[in-house]
C-alpha cells in the first residue's frame, strides 16, 4: 500500500535525531547513533543518537540543577498548569502529524493510534488541572492525645528528579502518562523511550519546548538498555518509572535497592476475561475479541485468557471465529486494517514459538496459528481451545494476538482459575446480573476490572497492578501523588 505522508512527517523524519539535554538538541558524547525501522516494510524509517553513560551524566545534571534551582518546581502551580495546556493544546493541532510517526514507528492502525494520542491529551490536561488541588491537610491539636496545643499540617512536595522508562507497545501514551503527573507536580524529568519507537519521545519534547517548559526540566535520552540502565543506577535521580516486563522490572527493583529510590512498576499481565452465560453476547463477542486483538495483542493489560461459561460456550467460540475472520491484518495506513504488525522480528518469533509449544502441549486452534514476515512482521489472530491451565499459552505472557479460551461452570470455578497466575493487572466480566458483578469484582485479584466492556484508561481512574504486574499506580490523584514527597510539619503553641 502506498501512503503519501504529511510534508512535516517526511521532514521529521529525515533529521538525524539528537539527545534533549538542558533544553538544548545534542549528539551524543561518543557520536554513536541507531536506525529505527518500520515494522510493517521493514525500511529504515531514521537515524537517532544513542546516549552513553556520560550523557545520562549530563542530562541528570541538567535535570538536578533545574530542580534545585526551582525554575519549575518552584514556579507557581497556575503557571504550570497554564504551559501544560498550552503543550496539549499544540500537540493537538499536530495529531495528524503525531499519528503518522506512531503508525512508522510502531506499526500500530492509525485509528488506534488517535484513540491513543486522544488519550494521552487528555491525561496533560488532567494532571494540568491538578497542580493547584492535591494538597495536605490541617490536622487538629487534639488529635496528638498529649493535652498540649499544636498547629500540624502535611504537605505534598515534588520527589525531585524522575527516570522515566518507556515501554514500545505505546510510545505516545506512556510517554504522558508518566511525564503529564510528574511535571504538574513539579519534577524534573529524564526520559529513555524504547530504543524500537524512539520518535514519539523526541517530537513530544520538541512541542514541549515550544510550549515553553524550561530548559533542563524535560530531557530525552535515546538509547538501548543500557543507557535506562545508567539511569537506574544514578545516584542523583530520585525516583524511577518503568513500564516494560516483569523480568525486567525485578532486575530494576534489585538495582534501586542500594540508595531505596521511589519506583512505580507497571509489568507483566496475563488478563483474564469472563463470559457469563446471562450476558449480551452480541456486545461481548465483539469486546472480547478486542481485548486481545487490539494493538495486535501487545497490550500489558490484554484479556488473554477467555473464560466462557459452559452454557454459551460452543456459541460464543464460534462468534469470536467469525469476528476474527473479519479482522483485517496489514499497514496502518490502511483505514481497514485493524491488526497491524508485530513490532520486531525478535517479538514474531516469540508469539510463533509459543504457538508451536501450544499445538505440542495439545491445544487447538480454531483460527489463525501463523504469520508472514515477507514484508511485516505480521501474525493473524489466533484462538485456541482445549487448554489445560498448566499450559505455557495459558500462563505466560505471550504479547502477541494469541487467545486462550476455557470452558467453566459456575462463579467459583471461573474465580480460582482466572486468579490462578502470577499476574492481576487487568480483567474483563460480562453478565446482565449487577450483583454477579460486584461479587466477581470483588474477588478477582487484579488492579483493574471492567465490566461490560474491556480497557479504557480514564485521567481520573488509578491503573496499575497486583502481584507480579506492578508496585504503585498511574493516573488519577494517585498518579499525582507518586511524584511527590508528604511531609509532616508540627509547630508547639504558647498556651
Amino acid at each position: 500500500m502506498n501512503y503519501q505522508i504529511l510534508k512535516e512527517t517526511s521532514n521529521f523524519l529525515s533529521n538525524k535525531h539528537k539527545l534533549l539535554i538542558d533544553g538544548h538538541w545534542v549528539d551524543s558524547s561518543d557520536g554513536n547513533s541507531f536506525d529505527v525501522f518500520n515494522p510493517a516494510n521493514k525500511n529504515k524509517i531514521a537515524e537517532v543518537c544513542f546516549a552513553s553513560s556520560q550523557d545520562v551524566d549530563k542530562a541528570v545534571s541538567s535535570a538536578r540543577n533545574s530542580f534545585d534551582i526551582g525554575v519549575w518546581s518552584g514556579m507557581k502551580p497556575l503557571d504550570r498548569s497554564k504551559i501544560l495546556w498550552k503543550w496539549a493544546d499544540l500537540l493537538e493541532s499536530k495529531i495528524d502529524h503525531i499519528s503518522e510517526i506512531e503508525v512508522l514507528d510502531n506499526g500500530m492502525p492509525v485509528l488506534i493510534a488517535k484513540t491513543f494520542i486522544q488519550y494521552g491529551l487528555d491525561w496533560i490536561r488532567y494532571f494540568a488541572g491538578m497542580t493547584d488541588k492535591v494538597l495536605g491537610k490541617n490536622i487538629s491539636s487534639a488529635l496528638t492525645g498529649n493535652g498540649e496545643n499544636f498547629h500540624s499540617y502535611t504537605s505534598l512536595e515534588p520527589i525531585g528528579v524522575v527516570g522515566l522508562i518507556l515501554p514500545w507497545n505505546g510510545p505516545f501514551g506512556t510517554f504522558l502518562i508518566k511525564v503529564a503527573p510528574a511535571l504538574a507536580a513539579g519534577c524534573s524529568c529524564i526520559v529513555k523511550p524504547a530504543e524500537d519507537t524512539p520518535l514519539s519521545a523526541l517530537l513530544l519534547a520538541e512541542t514541549a519546548l515550544e510550549a515553553g517548559i524550561p530548559p533542563g526540566v524535560l530531557n530525552v535520552l535515546t538509547g538501548d538498555a543500557s543507557t535506562g540502565e545508567a539511569l537506574v543506577h544514578h545516584k542523583d535521580v530520585d525516583k524511577i518509572s518503568f513500564t516494560g516486563s516483569t523480568s525486567v522490572g525485578k532486575k530494576i527493583v534489585n538495582a534501586c535497592s542500594h540508595d531505596l529510590k521511589r519506583i512505580t512498576l507497571e509489568l507483566g499481565g496475563k488478563s483474564p476475561c469472563i463470559i457469563f452465560d446471562d450476558c449480551d453476547l452480541e456486545s461481548a463477542i465483539p469486546a472480547a475479541a478486542m481485548a486481545i486483538f487490539t494493538n495486535s495483542g501487545q497490550v500489558c493489560f490484554a484479556g488473554s485468557r477467555l473464560y466462557v461459561q459452559e452454557g454459551v460456550y460452543d456459541e460464543f467460540l464460534k462468534g469470536i471465529a467469525e469476528f476474527s475472520k473479519g479482522l483485517k491484518v496489514g499497514n496502518g495506513f490502511d483505514p481497514d486494517t485493524m491488526l497491524g504488525p508485530l513490532i520486531s522480528e525478535i517479538q514474531f518469533n516469540q508469539v510463533n514459538k509459543y504457538v508451536q509449544e501450544g499445538l505440542e502441549e495439545g491445544a487447538e486452534v480454531i483460527i489463525g496459528g501463523d504469520g508472514d514476515i515477507s514484508d511485516g512482521y505480521f501474525f493473524k489472530p489466533t484462538v485456541f481451545t482445549k487448554i489445560n491451565p498448566s499450559m505455557k499459552i495459558a500462563r505466560e505472557e505471550i504479547f502477541g494476538p494469541v487467545l486462550a479460551a476455557t470452558k467453566f461452570q459456575d462463579l467459583d470455578e471461573v474465580i480460582s482459575l482466572a486468579n490462578d497466575t502470577q499476574y492481576g493487572l487487568g480483567a474483563g466480566v460480562f453478565t446482565s446480573d449487577v450483583n454477579k458483578a460486584h461479587s466477581v469484582a470483588a474477588k478477582i485479584q487484579s488492579g483493574n476490572v471492567w465490566v461490560n466492556h474491556y480497557g479504557g484508561m480514564h485521567s481520573a481512574l488509578p491503573f496499575g497492578g497486583y502481584k507480579q504486574s506492578g508496585w504503585g499506580r498511574e493516573l488519577g490523584e494517585d498518579g499525582f501523588k507518586a511524584y511527590t514527597e508528604q511531609k509532616t510539619v508540627s509547630i508547639k503553641l504558647s498556651t
